[in-house]
C-alpha cells in the first residue's frame, strides 16, 4: 500500500482530542440548513484531518469552517450516490491546487508533474465505482492537479477485476489496491469485513458492508490502546538503588515489565482501550458492521425520515409509524428508532442522527418550530437506544470523549 499522507513525525505525535465536525446532513435534497453528506474526523496534536463522504458543494463547506484544506490527508467515501461523492473533485481540485487545462493535444507548460517517490499522495477509500468516477470527473473536465492521490477500493466478492473503467491513470493518480474482504469464522452475520485497511502508530480503520440500495460500507476508526498516566516516584527508588538507566523509564511506561538485578519486578504501565468511532453510510440494516462496532463511543447513523404526527405538517394523513418505517426501509434508510435500537445493540456510548429529510431545517439551534421537530425525532431514538443522543447539523462539532 502507498505511504501515508500522515508525515511520520505526525504519526507519532499525541492526539488528546478526537473530533467530528458535520459539514453537511441533509440526504438526497440538500436545503438551505443543510448541505449534502460529509463529516471531517480531526486528531488534535497531529493536525490531519479525514473527511467521510463528500457530497456536492464540501469544498465550499470546508472554507467555512475550521478546517484547513491542505491538512486533508484521507478521504473515506461509503457508497457511490452523488449526495455522498460528488463533491469529491472539486475538493481534490482546492487540496491539490488544482487548476483548468487544456484538450488532449495541445501542449500545456503548467504540465509537469513531480516525480511520484517525492510527493506523499492523498488516499481516498471507498467502494466499487470511486476511482472510475474521479477518473472520469478530472479526465473529461480537464482538470490539472499538484501532487499525487491514490484511491483504494473495497472489493465485494461479486465485483468485477480491474478498475471498472477503460481510461488510463490521471497524471496525479498512483495505482491503488483492491481490498478484498476477510471472513471470520463464527460471524453471526455471514458477511465478510475489511479488516485494517489503514494502520499507523495511534489509530486503525476497518470497514464492514452495510445494507442498502447500493453498495455501500460503514466505517470503524479505533484508536491504538493508550498507556495510564506513570507515577515515576513508583518506580524512581528501584532503579536508582540497582543502578539501572533512567531509560527504563520509558520503557515501562510502553508497557513492558522490567526484572531488575536485585530481582525486584517493576510491572509496566496499563494500557487502556482507545476511542472508536462508527461512522454508517446509507442504510436500513447495518447489521454486518456489529463485530466491529461493539462499545462504540461515538456511533454516526443516519436518520432519514420519522413519523412525527402533530408535528411535521407535511406528513400524509394516512401516515403511521408501520408505514413510514416500511417506507423509509424500502428506499434503503432509517428512521430514528432503528438507529436507537442499532445504538443499543452494538453498546454504544453515545448517538449522532445525521442524513435528514429536506422537511428537517438544520436550524433548530436558532427556529423554534425546527427545534421542535429535532427534538421529537431525538426523543424516537432516545426512547430505544437509552443513551446520549445528537441531532447533527451542518458545522456542529461533537468531540469524543474517553468512556471512564
Amino acid at each position: 500500500m502507498p505511504p501515508s499522507r500522515t508525515s511520520a513525525a505526525a504519526q507519532a505525535a499525541t492526539f488528546s482530542a478526537i473530533s467530528v465536525t458535520f459539514l453537511g446532513t441533509a440526504s438526497a435534497q440538500p436545503s438551505s440548513t443543510r448541505n449534502h453528506s460529509s463529516l471531517a474526523l480531526a486528531f488534535g496534536g497531529r493536525g490531519d484531518f479525514w473527511l467521510f463522504d463528500c457530497g456536492e458543494a464540501t469544498q465550499q463547506r470546508v472554507q467555512k469552517s475550521d478546517i484547513k484544506m491542505g491538512k486533508i490527508r484521507k478521504i473515506f467515501i461509503t457508497h457511490t450516490h452523488g449526495d455522498h461523492i460528488f463533491g469529491i473533485a472539486p475538493l481534490m481540485a482546492g487540496c491539490m491546487n488544482g487548476a483548468g487545462g487544456m484538450a488532449d493535444g495541445t501542449l500545456d507548460p503548467r504540465t509537469n508533474p513531480p516525480p511520484p517517490e517525492e510527493v506523499i499522495p492523498l488516499e481516498i477509500y471507498g467502494p466499487l465505482g470511486t476511482r472510475a468516477f474521479i477518473r472520469s470527473a478530472l479526465r473529461y473536465t480537464h482538470t490539472k492537479l499538484e501532487g499525487r492521490y491514490v484511491v483504494h477500493e473495497l472489493r465485494f466478492p461479486r465485483d468485477p477485476q480491474g478498475d471498472y473503467t477503460e481510461l488510463p491513470l490521471h497524471r496525479c493518480e498512483l495505482p491503488g489496491k483492491n481490498l478484498a474482504q476477510t471472513h471470520e469464522e463464527g460471524v453471526k452475520w455471514g458477511k465478510g469485513v475489511w479488516n485494517d485497511i489503514y494502520v499507523d502508530s495511534q489509530v486503525s480503520v476497518s470497514a464492514a458492508p452495510i445494507e442498502h440500495s447500493v453498495s455501500c460500507v460503514g466505517y470503524v476508526v479505533t484508536e491504538s490502546p493508550i498507556p495510564e498516566k506513570m507515577d515515576p516516584s513508583q518506580y524512581l527508588p528501584h532503579i536508582k538503588r540497582n543502578k539501572a538507566p533512567l531509560s527504563y523509564l520509558s520503557r515501562l511506561q510502553r508497557g513492558e515489565d522490567i526484572t531488575l538485578a536485585d530481582g525486584t519486578l517493576l510491572r509496566g504501565i496499563q494500557k487502556r482501550p482507545g476511542r472508536k468511532i462508527v461512522i454508517l453510510g446509507d442504510t436500513h440494516n447495518p447489521a454486518p458492521v456489529t463485530p466491529l462496532a461493539i462499545g462504540a463511543d461515538l456511533l454516526i447513523h443516519e436518520a432519514t425520515n420519522a413519523y412525527l404526527p402533530g408535528i411535521d405538517l407535511t406528513m400524509s394523513e394516512e401516515d403511521t409509524e408501520e408505514i413510514v418505517q416500511a417506507r423509509t426501509r424500502s428506499r434503503g434508510h432509517s428512521t430514528p428508532q432503528m438507529a436507537g435500537r442499532f445504538a443499543h445493540a452494538i453498546g454504544a456510548r453515545r448517538l449522532a442522527l445525521n442524513h435528514f429529510s429536506a422537511r428537517y431545517r438544520g436550524d433548530d439551534d436558532v427556529n423554534k418550530e425546527a427545534r421542535t421537530v429535532m427534538t421529537a425525532i431525538k426523543e424516537l431514538a432516545e426512547k430505544e437506544f437509552g443513551g446520549e443522543v445528537v441531532c447533527a447539523r451542518d458545522f456542529m462539532t461533537l468531540h469524543v470523549t474517553h468512556a471512564r
